[in-house]
């Protein structure tokens, strides 16, 4: 009878994803047993034998595996449940099929468990032609089957039952009247548990009285399968916030409550911990501070165990560097938990595997490049492979956003601090990685903070606009005093991705990885937007179009007030990243956004911003060695360096710059993308101005010219040919994109590209292209890496060019 009445209260693995490995769950039950938690429910949706598979008995080799987890569990006072999900294609009135289900629950049961879970959730409705006949309704064949199996096992103690409306949203035509309920209410063995997720999948809140009403309708008080910290509907979403949103007097209307959080483990410590704190509070052996619970103080405390924990040398899957070292360490007492080399998980027939240990502290590895000529641009070259350490770049206090920061490369840029190799994460980055990752109904501070002052800027634009009437100087003075907060909170964003990826504790860094890289790409376009807004952006006194007139090239609203309390929180994905994203004028462009992270991450930090003209000597030196590269032999003229740059950069630089973005590392230039917003009127200026220039500054019978300087030269004036129509109703913008080769991550040149995409959209372009040349099969290939590429409708080749562009 004590264990009847005992309030459940731990985790549920209950989510869809690869399960967590043996290692991790052995370190869970360590957790659990220290914060008080109680209850441990197994039932990865992707486990084949618990879902898809139910029909399969265990090998003797997962038997013993499943085995040392049961006694792993009971031996830390925690009641392991296993649960089985047979709703996808049992037939309920087979003989046969309710053999196998006994079969395969007695024989999790002679392995030692005691307590069990049949679950129905996520399946269909409908019954075969057998089960019609033999059962009055879809929830009649269910009961029946529980019971028998309840019955068959001994009548457990602790037995669950999931229904298939297992929520609010999912009753028809409501809790209190569905038919389904009433009949498991009605039906459903007394001493079974009934599973319930609130009045959503993701409930923001519970309340007394929905609970109230489903008690009612049950004719016992539910178990509460909390999905508060689930993420699998959301690749690109992480909960790291804190328990919230249930009251500790819930209590007294249930029978347990269990939290089936985020699939990666190690973003589970802020959740379950401060889910303890939850179920300590109100009891009577509790400190005065626990009597009553609040989020708050619950977080602050979880985040400071957290931090020794993420500080520590672990590896990925959680083996420990130091045979002595505490895998949580909350307090001093806590025990060492057995560390057997286990598979990653007990399924047979696990098709997923593991993550290779990549050198995540250092550079990417270069590619071998070709030999250049010079001995200058040679040292560059081996100085850029050499070079190890990390130091963010940051604007020079007083100036206005988009400013350039360093000159040549090799310059030191000015520093936060230093974040090569093994460091310690700081409290404050701890808390900006919360507050950016916090629960799916809320943000937390610092993300709101970055919403709001992103659409806040992009509202008030007009006031910083190119060609706009005067504001008012206090006016301009708060959007710039506004934007170099924005800016700051972007390159914090950068710093943390920077000392996850150099921290000691590798388990956190393969689980984190993801979520802080994706954020660190959208917050380097969102930031390269805000400098670029400032005195470059068109008013509505534009005939080529207005911040006004293309208002609609931005989201209004953010997602959570897109969601409002009645949506599920998967009605709008991406989380903070996807807010920033709809805020930018690509945001609908979702596939500029998804693409998948490195396999070998750095921890050198870059930056994108606006072109300014002292940035003109080190971009001609990046193309020539490029251009050196790709072609092979001598420079084609010494006398004349500047050649290739005039060719490839020139243009754009002299009659453009505003759609010129760069791309910097702490070396300096690595890479940049220019842009034109309307080819025919540039045409048109470069026939007028650039190319006379050109002519008189290379003039065709100058003593000592090369021949293939000469031949640059030509193809100069060959470059201002006329596109067909056909190509330019749709794609009347154009774009170059150069970078280092040595910039292995892709998501980088991406970042960059989708940077000057934002502008380009913001002052009207509705559609881009990239002219490539057949020979130049090595930009070619690189687009292709970009996910540039789209065949143009109608007019694909240009005077022997390859034209390849993308709709805005």
């Amino acid at each position: 009878m004590e264990e009847k009445k005992q309030f459940l209260c731990g985790v549920v693995e209950g989510f869809y994803g690869r399960p967590w490995s043996m290692d991790q769950r052995k370190v869970l039950f360590q957790w659990m047993q220290h914060w008080g938690l109680n209850t441990y429910l197994y039932g990865p949706k992707d486990d084949l034998k618990h879902r898809l598979l139910w029909r399969e008995v265990y090998s003797p080799e997962e038997e013993g595996q499943l085995r040392t987890l049961i006694v792993e569990a009971q031996s830390r006072g925690l009641r392991f449940v296993y649960a089985l999900s047979p709703g996808q294609d049992i037939v309920f009135s087979s003989s046969c099929d309710l053999t196998l289900l006994k079969r395969k629950l007695r024989q999790v049961s002679d392995l030692g468990c005691q307590a069990f879970a049949i679950l129905f959730d996520d399946i269909d409705h409908s019954m075969c032609q057998a089960d019609s006949e033999a059962f009055t309704s879809f929830a009649h064949a269910q009961v029946t089957v529980t019971n028998e199996i309840y019955r068959f096992l001994g009548e457990p103690p602790v037995f669950l039952f999931c229904p298939t409306e297992y929520c609010g949203s999912l009753c028809s035509p409501s809790v209190s009247k569905s038919p389904y309920l009433q009949t498991v209410g009605e039906d459903l063995l007394p001493n079974i548990t009934v599973i319930w997720t609130g009045s959503k999948v993701i409930s923001r809140k519970l309340s007394l009285e929905s609970l109230a009403e489903v008690e009612s309708v049950l004719q016992r008080p539910p178990l509460i399968w909390d999905n508060l910290h689930a993420n699998d509907y959301d690749s690109r979403r992480l909960f790291l916030g804190p328990f919230k949103g249930r009251e500790p007097q819930l209590k007294n209307h249930l029978r347990g409550l269990l939290l089936n959080p985020n699939c990666e483990f190690e973003a589970n410590y802020i959740p379950l911990h401060t889910l303890g704190s939850w179920h300590r509070a109100g009891k009577e052996d509790t400190k005065d501070e626990e009597c009553e619970y609040c989020p708050d103080r619950a977080l602050s405390a979880a985040l400071k165990d957290w931090m020794e924990e993420l500080n520590q040398p672990l590896q990925a899957g959680r083996q420990n560097t130091r045979t002595d070292q505490r895998a949580s360490v909350p307090t001093s007492h806590c025990k060492t938990p057995d560390r057997s080399d286990c598979p990653s998980t007990f399924r047979g027939t696990s098709t997923v595997a593991k993550l290779p240990v990549f050198p995540l502290n250092s550079s990417s590895p270069p590619s071998s490049p070709t030999k250049v000529s010079g001995e200058r641009e040679g040292r560059e070259w081996e100085k850029r492979k050499s070079y190890q350490s990390c130091q963010p770049i940051q604007q020079p206090p007083g100036t206005k956003p988009g400013a350039p920061a360093a000159g040549g490369r090799g310059q030191k840029a000015q520093v936060r601090g230093l974040c090569g190799g093994k460091g310690l994460l700081s409290e404050s980055q701890v808390r900006l990685l919360v507050g950016l990752h916090y629960l799916p109904h809320e943000h937390g501070p610092s993300a709101q903070k970055l919403l709001q002052d992103l659409t806040w800027l992009k509202t008030n634009c007009q006031l910083v606009s190119t060609n706009s009437k005067k504001a008012a100087p206090q006016k301009v003075d708060e959007w710039r005093g506004r934007a170099s907060r924005f800016l700051s909170l972007c390159e914090d964003i950068a710093q943390l991705h920077c000392s996850v990826v150099g921290g000691n504790n590798r388990a956190v860094l393969y689980d984190l990885y993801p979520y802080v890289w994706d954020l660190r790409n959208t917050a380097l376009v969102a930031k390269a937007f805000i400098c670029w807004l400032d005195g470059r952006v068109l008013s509505d006194s534009s005939a080529l179009g207005s911040w006004r007139n293309c208002f609609q090239w931005c989201g209004k609203t953010t997602g959570a007030d897109q969601l409002g309390v009645e949506s599920e929180p998967w009605a709008f994905k991406g989380g903070v990243s996807g807010e920033v994203q709809m805020l930018l004028p690509v945001g609908s462009s979702s596939e500029l956004f998804t693409h998948p992270p490195p396999l070998f991450p750095t921890t050198r930090l870059y930056n994108i911003r606006p072109y300014h003209s002292k940035d003109k000597v080190e971009l001609y030196r990046m193309v020539r060695q490029l251009h050196l590269r790709t072609q092979g032999g001598p420079e084609s003229s010494a006398a004349h360096p500047d050649v290739i740059g005039d060719r490839c950069l020139g243009p754009c630089l002299a009659l453009c710059p505003e759609y010129s973005f760069i791309l910097e590392d702490e070396l300096g230039v690595c890479g940049c993308v220019l842009g034109i917003l309307d080819v025919r009127s540039f045409a048109k200026r470069c026939q007028a101005s650039w190319i006379p220039a050109m002519r008189d500054k290379y003039p065709p019978k100058m003593n000592g010219t090369h021949p293939n300087t000469q031949d640059l030269i030509q193809l100069m004036e060959e470059d201002q040919g006329e596109y067909p129509d056909s190509l330019l109703y749709h794609f009347p913008s154009q774009l170059r994109l150069d970078a280092l080769p040595e910039l292995v991550d892709i998501s980088i040149s991406r970042t960059l590209l989708t940077a000057l995409l934002t502008a380009l959209k913001a002052n009207g372009s509705q559609g881009v292209f990239c002219e490539v040349q057949p020979t130049d099969r090595q930009r070619l290939e690189f687009l292709t890496k970009l996910g540039f590429l789209e065949i143009l409708r109608g007019e694909a080749r240009s005077r022997e060019g390859v034209v390849l562009g993308r709709l805005l």
